[in-house]
């Protein structure tokens, strides 16, 4: 009896090993969601981005790569959390590229602006 007690929880124990290792072999590597990612991170490229957010950029970039080696180890949880993570940062870099390049066009615009307020002064004023 006691022999059959040990050999039905061996089973127990097999089986819950099984299910455990087969659950993981079946989370589908995260490959939609790494080209996401790496569009993310051309699109920022493109941006300006490396220039005007170095900082945002090489988080992503890093992110990227790692979820990339995650994939390629077929470790699909942390390969799925990177590239959801080089998204955003990419999405940030991308963002703070376009606001920096904004602020600079309405600053050189206010610049333009009161050069032509001050020659217009300038011509109005009577020649003595």
């Amino acid at each position: 009896m006691r022999n059959d007690l040990s050999t039905v929880k061996s089973a127990a124990v097999a089986a819950a090993l099984l299910l455990a290792a087969a659950g993981c072999a079946t989370t589908p590597i995260p490959s939609e969601k790494i080209a996401v990612a790496k569009d993310s991170v051309q699109r920022a490229e493109r941006s300006g981005a490396p220039e005007l957010a170095p900082v945002e950029m090489a988080e992503a970039r890093d992110k990227l790569n790692r979820a990339e080696k995650a994939a390629a180890d077929h470790d699909a949880q942390p390969a799925t959390e990177l590239a959801e993570q080089a998204n955003i940062d990419a999405q940030l870099a991308e963002a703070t590229a376009q606001q920096k390049t904004s602020h600079k066009a309405a600053m050189e615009l206010d610049a333009s602006l009161q050069a032509l307020r001050q020659e217009s002064l300038r011509s109005t004023q009577p020649v003595q």
